[in-house]
C-alpha cells in the first residue's frame, strides 16, 4: 500500500498549490524582484517616515534636494513642522550638517541621516547598508539601536536653487 501512496504523493507535491501568490510577491511568498532603484538627478522628493527608537515611535516629514551637480540636501521635521535635522551630503561624500535640534545631535545626523541618506539615495549602496526595499517606493532600514519605515510621497523631477547646495549658506 506504501508504494501507492508515493507516486500519489509526487503528483501533489509537483502541482503545487492552486492560490497565486499575493501582489508585489513572487513564487512562495517571496518578495518579487523590483527594478533597480533609480531616482533623478535633479529633483524634489517629499518622504514620510516612522522612525522607531527605544520602544517609542516618531513620525517624520523629510525634503530632499537631489542635485547631480550640488549633491544631496535633506531636511527632516517633525509632525509641528520644527526642523530636527538639516544635512548637506555633497557628490564627493562630504557631510555638512547644517542644523541640529535636541532630538538629533550633529554627530548623530552625521553617521546615521546622512549614512541612510546615502544607502537609499547614493546610488549603490554598499554592504554596511542595512536597507531592505520593500516596494518601489517604501524602504526599511534596521540598525542596533533603530528602525526608520521611509516612503516616498512625491517626486518631482527638475533643477533645484544652487544656494541649497552651498555649504556656508545657512
Amino acid at each position: 500500500m506504501r508504494r501507492n501512496l508515493f507516486p500519489l504523493l509526487c503528483c501533489l507535491l509537483a502541482a503545487g498549490c492552486a492560490t497565486s501568490p499575493a501582489p508585489g510577491r513572487g513564487p512562495l511568498g517571496a518578495p518579487a524582484s523590483l527594478p533597480a532603484i533609480s531616482f533623478p538627478a535633479d529633483a524634489l522628493v517629499t518622504q514620510r517616515a516612522v522612525l522607531t527608537a527605544l520602544g517609542r515611535q516618531y513620525p517624520l516629514n523629510g525634503y530632499l534636494a537631489l542635485s547631480a551637480a550640488g549633491g544631496r540636501r535633506l531636511i527632516v521635521t517633525g509632525t509641528v513642522g520644527a526642523v530636527l535635522a538639516d544635512v548637506l551630503v555633497k557628490p564627493d561624500g562630504t557631510v555638512f550638517v547644517m542644523r541640529s535640534s535636541k532630538q538629533f545631535r550633529p554627530k548623530w545626523i552625521q553617521r546615521y541621516i546622512a549614512g541612510d541618506l546615502m544607502c537609499i539615495f547614493g546610488g549603490t549602496p554598499d554592504a554596511a547598508c542595512p536597507m531592505q526595499r520593500l516596494s518601489e517606493n517604501h524602504f526599511m532600514i534596521k540598525r542596533r539601536w533603530y528602525k526608520l519605515d521611509l516612503q516616498i510621497v512625491e517626486t518631482k523631477p527638475g533643477p533645484q536653487p544652487a544656494e541649497m547646495f552651498d555649504e556656508t549658506h545657512k
